[in-house]
């Protein structure tokens, strides 16, 4: 049966600060996270393993709803394979972008999505968590920052991680896909009725979390009546992972 479950929902686009907040926000309440951007990526490698094209839709909803996908923590085994490090590159970003906007897709992981609803709780980061896949929650959140400012975050990431890629390109890169997620017909990226807005470009991730914490002191514990969440495997459960 369903289980009624709190869950607060943490969207906006890419490095706005929804990773950082999401990860330190599930610590504190000693709830589940889910970074929704890793099931999208992980289709799109899993897709161009395939040489699958984003036209090939209906292809593309079947391997969605087939993915051997396990998450480990901070690991993430796409067939059995490691593929952590591959999942945090802007390619793999890029390829998760272009396969979002398909609405067989995302109808095919939002049960998925949805699975990792257990208790005692879930914090949820992604572009559509407070719209689509968790509506009912009580708590919500968008964070979101100038283009400029994201792409410097973005940048000093990867470059973190030992990867070297343009700051010029990351910044129109950004650009595009906020364009792409903006105007895609299904679950286009715009804040939760009732969420809390938030524009983190001059806020520090300290300030931001406290912000969002009073949010989530005041709504996110509450669950709502009946529930909409439902249990799922072990395979599903994720900690945190990058922001997307």
């Amino acid at each position: 049966m369903p289980v009624s479950v709190p869950v607060v929902c943490i969207d906006g686009p890419n490095a706005s600060g929804k990773g950082a907040v999401s990860r330190a926000v599930a610590e504190r309440l000693g709830w589940r996270r889910l970074d929704s951007g890793v099931l999208y990526r992980a289709l799109g490698l899993a897709a161009a393993r395939r040489s699958l094209a984003p036209g090939e839709t209906g292809r593309l909803a079947d391997l969605a709803a087939e993915l051997d996908l396990e998450l480990r923590g901070d690991r993430v085994l796409l067939e059995g394979r490691d593929v952590t490090r591959e999942l945090a590159t802007e390619e793999a970003g890029a390829r998760a972008s272009r396969i979002a906007v398909l609405a067989p897709v995302r109808a095919a992981l939002l049960e998925r999505q949805r699975a990792f609803r257990r208790a005692p709780g879930l914090v949820a980061d992604g572009r559509d968590m407070g719209t689509v896949v968790f509506p009912d929650a009580a708590c919500k959140v968008f964070l979101t920052a100038s283009p400029e400012v994201r792409a410097r975050r973005r940048h000093n990431q990867l470059r973190h991680q030992g990867m070297d890629v343009s700051l010029a390109c990351l910044f129109e890169a950004i650009r595009e896909r906020d364009e792409r997620d903006r105007i895609r017909e299904t679950a286009p990226l715009r804040p939760a009725e009732g969420a809390l807005c938030l524009d983190t470009t001059h806020l520090g991730v300290e300030e931001t979390l406290e912000r969002v914490m009073e949010h989530v002191r005041t709504t996110g514990r509450r669950a709502p009546p009946g529930g909409s969440g439902k249990p799922g495997g072990g395979s599903h459960r994720q900690t945190p992972s990058g922001d997307t």
